[in-house]
């Protein structure tokens, strides 16, 4: 019990300094590598939980493939962060007022907390107690497809449009760089694809 409580406070501790440094380090590639240890760290909370799989898909999925494709982008995109942080006083009352309004939420959701104990039966226990011998995976796929399916779906489908979203939005069209265009090319005809030259004896095109 003693060694379980010490490896929670020390990954904790880390995983709250790794995200604080994902937000205060100046290099955007420290602040990949930062948000990785952050990964880490918090799915071995996860593991003294005993929610293996949670675990396991949060180092395969986020570290694996998501932490890394944030650290090949900021690697490979040219991007003049000096240029970016220039107008950043302008920025700090709005950046300040969305700072104040997270607090306020959190303290609120402590204050629900400490009044509402009982939440913490229900949300360790959400498979059925007549439900006996039941993995991680299952029960977790029996609350995710059950009790949350609609909102599961819509989290889905906002992921879905924030991506094309992205994509739309850093899309860019540069004028010398020849690209297909399909229509045209399965719908020309054979007189657009051929052409007879009378070459000379002697000549050349």
């Amino acid at each position: 019990m003693i060694v379980s409580a010490i490896a929670f406070y020390v990954f904790s501790a880390i995983a709250v300094a790794a995200g604080f440094m994902v937000i205060a380090s100046r290099n955007p590639v420290h602040s990949v590598l930062f948000l990785i240890l952050t990964f880490f760290n918090a799915a071995a909370l996860f593991v003294l939980m005993g929610a293996e799989f949670i675990a396991l898909i949060l180092v395969i999925v986020y570290v694996g493939a998501v932490a890394v494709l944030f650290l090949f982008v900021v690697m490979m995109l040219d991007i003049d962060f000096v240029e970016l942080r220039q107008g950043f006083l302008q920025y700090l009352p709005i950046g300040g007022l969305v700072g104040i309004i997270l607090l306020i939420e959190l303290f609120l959701v402590g204050a629900a907390w400490v009044i509402s104990p009982e939440a913490a039966h229900v949300v360790a226990a959400p498979v059925p107690a007549f439900i006996d011998h039941v993995t991680n995976t299952r029960a977790l796929g029996r609350v995710l497809y059950t009790q949350y399916m609609y909102l599961f779906q819509s989290a889905g489908l906002i992921l879905l449009v924030a991506m094309v979203g992205a994509i739309v939005l850093t899309l860019r069209h540069r004028p010398d760089i020849k690209r297909q265009v399909i229509w045209k090319q399965v719908g020309r005809s054979r007189s657009e694809g051929v052409e007879y030259k009378d070459v000379k004896p002697g000549q050349g095109l």
